[in-house]
């Protein structure tokens, strides 16, 4: 998301895994003697957590499940569009079972003769957000939304499951596929050039990044591959990327717009673009989406991808980043460079804003629960954040005084909320434009890298 003011950004953004992660937790908190004991007991959870074999259960290459997802502030439901098969699979053979747990939403496939989870990956999207909305009170939307994960060889049960306001989880929508079933649809969805703009080895165990384009003609195509090579060469100039960038493929698609620009409805300009993006979103006037995903994510079929990120062709500062839905700026403002890195700490990371904003809900996130983001807490589980990573005389609150302003600590104001809620570090990028990921953010986005690598 974005702030409205000068250097900061507006507007927004299985058991087994369970006991792992309460187990890694307590590793850093233990005597030594405890240690091997851990280890050996956090080792063969891992093993087993992660014992689902790619060559096994699926084939190289993508389902993708279609749906509305719709509702209002109390209620949601989820109703089927389509099924489809695509062409490239971007993700790990190996990491198939998510191991992080972030997001509100979790997609998890289980090979339906066996019973057996064989992949999940967590998400957000633009329907939750909205949900937190005024309008959500008053009235109910339905948002397109989509689901990608490996092609099944044999029969799977499709579950989303939502995040509750306790933290655990439900499930708000199930569906038995058959992968020979006739109807998937298996045509093209569109026709736009790709092209290389890093390649470093097999999507299988590199981050694919796939550039989306909006707002770009015919006669601009020199700009749209200036643009992404300069969005490239952004991403790498900034750690924990610059030492990885051996880890990453990105691939552009050249999508083609009948008009240069976006929307912009505060001042009247409304462009026909191909990907439909817009400022404005939720009456926040510099928070630039997209709720067009099937455009987008027909688009990015065309390459293997891990993430997405929506290049806009626009001056105007602006952006967005929901974790694995999207990443979004605008090309050409002078802060356009850092709006990037931002937004893909959103959408890549997971990372939360770490600035106050007044102007949101306070129910953003629920009072009692901590939030799943790694890059803040209200406290409520503490030990699973940055805890091992304060020095202990390091005080807890920290003032963000220039004393501490290089210091991991305890500070107070972040996900919206100026009281009760805490970031890492005195000055970050999710908080203030300019500065490069605080350790903490670093840590977690190099956690992601190798999670997508293995």
């Amino acid at each position: 998301m974005i702030f409205l003011i000068n250097l900061f950004l507006t507007g927004k953004h299985s058991l087994i895994i369970n006991f792992k992660l309460r187990i890694m937790n307590l590793f850093c908190y233990y005597e030594k003697p405890k240690v091997s004991i851990l280890i050996l007991i956090l080792l063969s959870f891992s093993s087993f957590s992660q014992q689902v074999s790619f060559d096994k259960y699926f084939v190289n290459k993508s389902m993708r499940v279609d749906y509305s997802h719709v509702g209002n502030s109390k209620n949601e439901a989820i109703y089927l569009k389509e099924i489809r098969q695509e062409k490239f699979w971007g993700g790990s053979h190996i990491n198939l079972i998510d191991t992080f747990m972030y997001g509100n939403f979790m997609v998890k496939i289980y090979d339906k003769a066996a019973n057996k989870l064989i992949y999940s990956r967590g998400s957000d999207n633009l329907f939750k957000e909205w949900q937190t909305t005024p309008e959500a009170k008053e009235i109910s939307k339905s948002f397109y939304e989509v689901a990608t994960f490996p092609y099944p060889k044999e029969k799977i049960i499709f579950n989303i499951d939502r995040r509750d306001r306790k933290g655990g989880y439900f499930n708000l929508f199930s569906l038995e596929i058959d992968p020979n079933d006739v109807s998937i649809n298996k045509e093209k969805a569109c026709n736009y050039n790709t092209f290389e703009i890093l390649k470093n080895g097999d999507s299988k165990n590199k981050v694919d990044i796939a550039f989306i384009f909006d707002g770009y003609t015919k006669d601009e195509i020199d700009k749209l591959h200036k643009d992404a090579k300069r969005f490239a060469d952004y991403l790498f100039s900034y750690p924990p990327f610059t030492e990885n960038k051996d880890k990453f493929n990105i691939w552009g698609v050249e999508v083609i717009s009948n008009e240069s620009g976006t929307d912009m409805p505060t001042q009247n300009i409304w462009k026909n673009t191909a990907i439909n993006s817009s400022f404005n979103t939720f009456y926040s006037e510099r928070y630039l989406t997209t709720s067009d995903i099937k455009s987008l994510r027909d688009a990015a079929s065309l390459v293997p991808y891990d993430q997405i990120y929506l290049l806009v062709n626009s001056s105007k500062y602006g952006g967005g980043g929901i974790y694995n839905f999207w990443s979004i700026t605008s090309v050409d403002d002078e802060a356009s460079k850092y709006v990037f890195l931002h937004e893909f700490g959103h959408g890549f990371g997971g990372l939360a804003d770490e600035y106050v904003d007044s102007g949101l809900s306070d129910e953003f996130y629920p009072k009692g629960v901590e939030p799943w983001e790694p890059n803040i807490t209200n406290l409520v589980n503490f030990d699973k954040k940055w805890k091992n990573m304060i020095d202990k005389n390091t005080p807890q609150p920290t003032p963000a005084t220039i004393e501490y302003a290089k210091t991991i600590g305890l500070f107070e104001g972040a996900g919206y909320m100026a009281k009760g809620f805490y970031r890492p570090y005195r000055k970050c990028e999710m908080q203030t434009l300019m500065v490069g990921y605080c350790p903490v953010c670093k840590r977690s986005i190099q956690q992601m890298i190798n999670f997508y690598t293995k």
